[in-house]
């Protein structure tokens, strides 16, 4: 069972949010997605969580302000820290007690990040494991997107003059009629060496989704967020790290750069895998998401098992 709802920001956004799950679930789990994409990127991971029976968390998803069916944002709030406070407010709504466990792809990892840079009080009190996928904590610092590197730079100085032109474009999205002629740079730059046509059309579907005042807007912010030294304040948090060994985005050295920062981090390089994890490789990521909830997941039985033993002891004497 899942329930729809718009959460209004304080600037007056409105945030498209899913919730599912029972609400007095132990445990409950937000799942933040990725630069152009929406919540649907999490869908695997969402219907895995569902078989957990009595330990099944309640999930949360929903759309970053810009993206999916969330209301547009304006220029000078596209920003991590922005997405950051965003993630507050959805917590503070939707999850005001209990621990969390979050959950995040790509942009939605930094958005994380950056949640508990800015409100590093409640995290500690409130965040009890965390699942960061194919992200970064240091900007465009490794991205090559799978090229020699004077390649690369042209490609990332063209990139930023580019996306300064799309966030002055407005919330259009006339991109989605070009999706055909993308779809092949698309293919290559998210997945890895096997892509089911299923993922890749949904990501072209939230791509196209997007509009390009989000893909220009968020670009700078994306490329110049710097936080290790956020995360390795997080102590010895139960944590999972994973990332594609052909990321042409967030390669495998953001992700060991996070692990360890993370004392309690599992860091997992997925051969052969790109940077859409959650649709390309749904099995892994669901049964890391999967093994975090399980650890934090208080263990209700645990009373019962020890008060037993003196129940019993009582009715021999």
């Amino acid at each position: 069972m899942s329930e729809r709802s718009e959460l209004t920001l304080p600037d007056g956004v409105t945030l498209h949010v899913e919730v599912h799950g029972p609400a007095n679930a132990p445990v409950t789990v937000v799942l933040t997605h990725g630069w152009c994409q929406d919540r649907r990127t999490w869908q695997h991971q969402v219907a895995a969580l569902r078989v957990l029976g009595a330990r099944r968390p309640r999930v949360i998803t929903y759309d970053s302000r810009g993206h999916g069916r969330s209301g547009a944002t304006h220029l000078a709030r596209a920003t991590l820290g922005q997405l950051g406070d965003d993630l507050a407010e959805v917590l503070r709504r939707y999850a005001p007690t209990g621990p969390v466990v979050l959950g995040g792809h790509s942009m939605g990892g930094m958005t994380i990040m950056e949640y508990a840079h800015a409100h590093s009080r409640t995290f500690a009190e409130r965040v009890a494991g965390l699942l960061l996928v194919s992200t970064t904590a240091e900007g465009h610092t490794h991205t090559q997107y799978g090229l020699p590197s004077r390649l690369a730079a042209l490609l990332r100085a063209g990139e930023t003059v580019g996306a300064g032109l799309l966030a002055r474009s407005g919330p259009w999205c006339p991109h989605r009629a070009l999706a055909p002629v993308l779809r092949p740079a698309v293919r290559w730059l998210l997945f890895g060496d096997e892509c089911d046509e299923a993922a890749l059309e949904l990501a072209m579907r939230s791509f196209g989704r997007a509009s390009l005042r989000s893909i220009g807007g968020f670009r700078p912010s994306i490329g110049a967020q710097q936080r290790l030294d956020t995360l390795a304040e997080l102590g010895d948090m139960p944590a999972a790290v994973l990332v594609g060994q052909r990321d042409r985005l967030t390669p495998p050295a953001c992700s060991e750069s996070i692990a360890q920062a993370l004392p309690g981090a599992d860091l997992s390089v997925l051969a052969g895998a790109g940077h859409m994890l959650p649709l390309e490789r749904p099995q892994e990521v669901s049964a890391a998401l999967t093994a975090i909830v399980e650890r934090v997941t208080p263990a209700k039985r645990s009373r019962r098992a020890r008060t037993r033993p003196a129940t019993q002891l009582k009715k021999a004497a």
